[in-house]
């Protein structure tokens, strides 16, 4: 039970990863979140006002098990296989975070900083949060996919627009890291 509770290694989490990877490419089928959302609309019936929504939902309902896999697993993951340590984080971003203000940093997934309810509900909270979820929306749009899907479906299938995303994805997280995040916070 030890074992359970600890990250796993690379050498057990990338075979495991590849094997499920092997099994959708088997059937046909690519790994990737940003598609549930326009499944979902097209559920809900967006077909009726955008063409984009116009598609056979049923043939993509195996995803949406993904998701409540996802959701459902890390529910079960963090509640009942977590030995609830604290995150193992360079020194260097320990001190950068707490210059920005942050408390408690590596203890929580989830900084009360930025996702308690008395700052999500601010003016400057609920900025973030539409700011961060249209170029999100947007981005995953533009991009053709989101990084769950350009970096390990497209990345495994060796196509040249994910490796593209995904070095933009990396940059943008730079700019925003060491650029955009200190004069947000």
């Amino acid at each position: 039970m030890e074992y359970l509770l600890r990250p796993w290694p690379w050498y057990v989490s990338g075979p495991l990863l590849a094997l499920v990877l092997f099994v959708l490419v088997y059937f046909g089928k690519t790994f990737g979140m940003s598609s549930n959302l326009k499944t979902l609309c097209s559920m809900a019936g967006a077909g009726k006002y955008a063409d984009f929504f116009k598609f056979d939902w049923k043939s993509h309902r195996w995803n949406l098990i993904v998701v409540l896999g996802a959701i459902v697993g890390g529910f079960i993951a963090v509640q009942f296989l977590s030995d609830h340590s604290t995150i193992a984080l360079n020194p260097k971003t320990i001190t950068d975070l707490g210059q920005l203000g942050f408390s408690r940093i590596g203890e929580t997934l989830l900084p009360a900083e930025i996702y308690s309810w008395e700052n999500v509900l601010s003016i400057k909270g609920l900025a973030i949060l539409v700011g961060a979820g249209f170029l999100v929306g947007f981005g995953t749009r533009y991009a053709g996919g989101c990084t769950s899907g350009h970096a390990i479906t497209g990345l495994s299938s060796l196509q040249r627009p994910s490796l593209v995303a995904v070095v933009g994805f990396f940059i943008g997280g730079l700019v925003m890291t060491h650029f955009l995040l200190p004069l947000i916070f």
